[in-house]
């Protein structure tokens, strides 16, 4: 049976506060990651990579960015999206204008780039918070997306406004451009999501995170205990920003390869990444996992069984892939509020005392 405890026995605070604490799941965690980096890339093709897997990835940097701001820190953001033309957009001036920089230190450029707005943005959660920090952010979201469409030096005065990615290497592998390889894409970045989330936990696992969930559980009474607001607040912001422009550069760079502000990162974006957070689960790196699994494999899965298998319309589909997606996370909602993690934290405390559950 997966999942007992019988004979796994801790004898270092450290092993018994691990993030996988039980044999079995640390396991099963190992065995997930060797499919998806070793097996994968093996049957990865052009349809796979730019449909499903490239689209999950960038989302879940993305949801790990915004769960980080809300989820832990309790401020709400509604600019995902234009943060993530920040990414883009430094993306896109670091690529034309340093051609020698290799492709990771271009994309972490642009995450800190990103964070670096987001502190800027996130200087109004030292006065207002709630439903009035949420119009703050969504201010930030319309102006970022003005600037980008109406200056002409981040699009390198082009005449149509749309940015493109010039083909770049790394390692001997194409990333970018139109003979980008599948596996490289994918497994670049799966190296970035692996790694983030890994230093996501551990953030929130140590005194920046426990700083960043006193404030969201009582602000005043954070203070009180010696918490300082001002880093608190502003620090989670800067990673929560640094992530979200990672997940924008990535999809400029590897996933589309082209971008036009408007249509690319508009409000819906904001929108889409909210949902997976509070779908998955706030406060909980596995439900931005999820979250962004949900939003972004439902919709193709969908529009397979609809319009490939059922001779529906494409048009059918659609509508039929759009009204089962809100029905779902309405269900979602009501029966587990906080998200398809605590869904499953709940199954492992089953697991743990069967035969006998409570």
């Amino acid at each position: 049976m997966l999942y007992r405890e019988a004979g796994d026995f801790k004898t270092t605070y450290r092993s018994d506060q691990q993030t996988f604490p039980i044999k079995s799941e640390r396991f099963l965690f190992w065995a997930v990651i060797a499919l998806v980096a070793l097996a994968v890339p093996f049957f990865i093709n052009d349809y796979l990579e730019k449909a499903v897997l490239i689209p999950f990835l960038v989302y879940a940097m993305a949801a790990l960015g915004l769960n980080i701001l809300i989820g832990y820190c309790g401020q709400v953001s509604l600019g995902t999206g234009g943060f993530m033309a920040v990414g883009a957009y430094a993306t896109y001036k670091l690529m034309t204008g340093f051609e020698w920089m290799p492709m990771p230190v271009i994309i972490i450029l642009a995450g800190f780039i990103t964070a670096s707005v987001g502190i800027v943005f996130g200087l109004p959660s030292l006065r207002i918070k709630g439903f009035y920090l949420a119009v703050a952010t969504l201010a930030s979201q319309f102006f970022l997306v003005w600037l980008f469409n109406k200056v002409p030096w981040f699009y390198n005065h082009s005449a149509t406004g749309q940015i493109t990615a010039p083909p770049r290497e790394f390692l001997g592998f194409t990333l970018t451009g139109a003979n980008a390889e599948p596996y490289a894409t994918y497994l670049f970045c799966l190296g970035f999501v692996f790694v983030f989330a890994w230093v996501a936990r551990n953030l929130t696992r140590g005194r920046i995170g426990r700083q960043w969930m006193a404030i969201r559980d009582m602000d005043i009474a954070a203070e009180i205990i010696g918490v300082n607001p001002l880093m608190s607040k502003l620090s989670a912001f800067a990673v929560s920003s640094f992530y979200i422009g990672i997940a924008g550069a990535l999809y400029f760079s590897v996933w589309t390869g082209a971008a036009e502000v408007t249509e690319a990162f508009g409000i819906d974006k904001s929108f889409d990444v909210l949902f997976m957070i509070i779908i998955g689960g706030l406060g909980s790196i596995l439900g931005s996992l999820i979250g962004a699994a949900f939003i972004v494999l439902l919709p193709v899965l969908m529009t397979n069984i609809f319009a490939r298998w059922l001779g529906m319309s494409t048009e059918i589909a659609e509508h039929m892939q759009i009204t089962i997606v809100g029905v779902l996370i309405i269900f979602f909602l009501i029966k587990e509020p906080h998200g398809i993690a605590a869904l499953w934290r709940t199954i492992k405390e089953k697991l743990r005392l069967w035969p006998f559950p409570h």
